[in-house]
């Protein structure tokens, strides 16, 4: 780990303002308006989430950011971080929740760095892609393909979660849901074959599995695999991002064997890189809910992860999707002291289809 950057847009926004800086949904049936008054008091207490960050101006609602430019900002800082020069990265690796611009951000991202010719990947996994951009970038240059790689992921959920967004007449709590956590943000990590260049932590492992054969999709939008019609889709409230949450957190969905998808795919991920648990000095857990990482460190702590390794920043950042697993590795690479064999573990289950996925960093030293 050569260097690191975050960037989080704006200034921070109060939980109890995030409704009116989203926006009212004046034209949103009654049912829905009701639910979303009765809600509001308690998401806080759940979610354990201070502030948010939005790209965009909280008054008029414009955007002030996107997904390349935030994540140019964050690639930039991690450059700066690391000492690199923009011609030095060989690869870039992006990943974002999903994408649907031409050119693919990989490549503009390329253009505004002032990154010469490079291999270049976009990815869109939902909360998996950062994982997987830093996988990839991991494997190729322990292959001895790449020398240098950029690592970025960004998220600007608020263009989803705006009320100019909505048919407002179609909303439905699992569309509104997500308007209580989500928000912007991106993060990058530099990463090198010159151990010369780190700043204490090596990647020793990266993983990826899916277990979402035969689990039904919790996290979706209702487009089909083409290309529509904007008027159609927007008339039938196909591009709304919906989170079914309702009677399943406690069903057999979220379960493998005697435990949580999450924790059987935790030890998997342990087991087949051989990490001691004890060694877990940060477990970062890439989870919207308070509720939710509590249950899986009752689980974790069984198997040896003590609690106080559990690393989360959620009531400092709010949630901001896939580059939160990047953000944080920004903050503990540059506020943690770590000692000489620590681990810093990263896991993530993302319910659109139970695509997991996670990293092992150790300590420099040993």
């Amino acid at each position: 780990m050569a260097g690191s950057g975050r960037f989080l847009p704006g200034d921070p926004i109060p939980f109890a303002d995030i409704q009116r800086v989203l926006g009212p949904l004046d034209d949103a049936p009654d049912r829905v308006k009701r639910w979303l008054r009765r809600t509001a008091p308690l998401m806080q207490k759940l979610l354990d989430i201070e502030v948010v960050h939005y790209a965009m101006d909280p008054e008029t609602r414009e955007f002030t950011e996107d997904n390349v430019s935030m994540a140019v900002k964050a690639g930039r800082a991690a450059l700066e971080h690391a000492g690199v020069a923009p011609e030095q990265v060989d690869l870039i690796c992006y990943g974002s929740a999903h994408q649907d611009q031409m050119p693919t951000a990989s490549a503009q991202i390329q253009q505004e760095l002032g990154v010469g010719p490079c291999e270049e990947l976009s990815i869109h996994a939902n909360c998996t892609s950062a994982y997987k951009a830093l996988y990839l970038a991991h494997r190729l240059i322990e292959s001895g393909r790449n020398e240098t790689a950029l690592v970025l992921s960004a998220s600007i959920s608020s263009s989803e979660l705006r009320a100019e967004y909505y048919n407002q007449a179609l909303v439905d709590r699992e569309s509104l849901l997500l308007r209580f956590y989500l928000c912007d943000g991106a993060g990058a990590v530099l990463l090198s074959a010159d151990p010369e260049l780190s700043k204490g932590l090596e990647v020793e492992a990266t993983y990826m599995e899916s277990v979402g054969s035969g689990r039904p999709p919790l996290m979706y939008n209702r487009r089909p695999a083409l290309w529509l019609n904007p008027r159609d889709e927007y008339e039938q409230g196909l591009h709304h991002l919906n989170q079914d949450f309702r009677n399943t957190l406690g069903s057999d969905v979220f379960r493998e064997g005697d435990g949580s998808v999450f924790f059987a795919g935790l030890q998997r991920m342990l087991q087949r890189e051989e990490v001691p648990a004890e060694r877990v000095r940060l477990f970062q857990v890439n989870m919207p809910t308070r509720h939710v990482v509590d249950s899986i460190m009752d689980e974790c702590e069984a198997m040896g992860i003590p609690a106080e390794a559990l690393y989360t920043r959620l009531d400092r950042l709010g949630y901001c999707g896939p580059p939160m697993a990047l953000i944080c590795l920004d903050m503990i690479l540059r506020e943690e002291s770590l000692d000489p064999g620590d681990r810093v573990v990263s896991f993530v289950t993302e319910v659109s289809k139970f695509m997991q996925a996670g990293y092992v960093l150790r300590a420099s030293g040993a």
